[in-house]
């Protein structure tokens, strides 16, 4: 296929795995914040007379995307490409809490540690415009680096969809929407028939996410980012 990149447009088609991460900034003073009551402590039983949060992390999760890929020529080295995809994944924030409950036969103060992990579960519907640079061809092999923006629509978000179907267990919320900026590098491989690509790339969400509720598992954090890592096989 020696032509193959004289001709301005091409269309193909993506499958990938993606591992989905948050970026977490805890509240100042979180180690010195006290949460007690019904509303601040929704779903811990028995409950502790007040509850602080010793440490906030992400736990990883992965998933799969699913893309229609459509690829414009703009120059010898350079090409603009819209790829709008479908990716499924989930990953979950862990909440170490120290419990304190006064103890009436020796009139103090104890205290017990517990880790409450909440799921975070998305489908997204994907936007993305990037620009693609790309090396000088050599042989049947062609490197290239990626970078752009896209829209992302959480089909199942927590803020407007999913539904609590245990009363006991106190949900996460997240927004629905969120804009990225993304980047990457990638290898294209000529075939007889088709161009066969892997690339692996790294979104970065700029809207704060969390949806706060007045409980600990809110109130205890001041921002959150999505992060999501991908690594695709692109045919075209």
């Amino acid at each position: 296929m020696p032509t193959y990149d004289n001709e301005v447009l091409h269309f193909g088609f993506a499958l990938a795995v993606n591992q989905l991460f948050v970026s977490i900034r805890p509240i100042e003073n979180l180690s010195n914040t006290v949460f007690q009551g019904d509303d601040q402590i929704p779903d811990i039983n028995p409950m502790p007379d007040y509850v602080m949060v010793q440490a906030i992390s992400c736990e990883p999760g992965y998933g799969f995307t699913v893309s229609i890929l459509g690829d414009l020529r703009v120059g010898d080295h350079f090409n603009f490409r819209f790829i709008p995809s479908f990716m499924y994944g989930s990953r979950q924030i862990k909440y170490t809490l120290a419990k304190y409950n006064m103890d009436p036969t020796e009139m103090k103060i104890k205290m017990t540690s517990e880790t409450t992990l909440k799921d975070i579960p998305s489908t997204y519907i994907n936007f993305p415009l990037e620009f693609k640079f790309k090396a000088k061809r050599y042989n049947n092999f062609r490197p290239y680096l990626m970078a752009g923006a896209l829209y992302s629509l959480d089909l199942s978000s927590n803020a407007k969809k999913r539904i609590n179907k245990n009363p006991e267990t106190h949900i996460v919320r997240f927004e629905q929407s969120d804009f990225y900026i993304q980047g990457g590098v990638g290898f294209d491989f000529y075939n007889e028939w088709f161009k066969f690509g892997v690339e692996l790339k790294m979104m970065y969400g700029l809207k704060e996410m969390l949806t706060h509720d007045g409980t600990l598992y809110t109130e205890s954090i001041d921002r959150i980012n999505s992060k999501i890592f991908q690594l695709a096989l692109t045919f075209e």
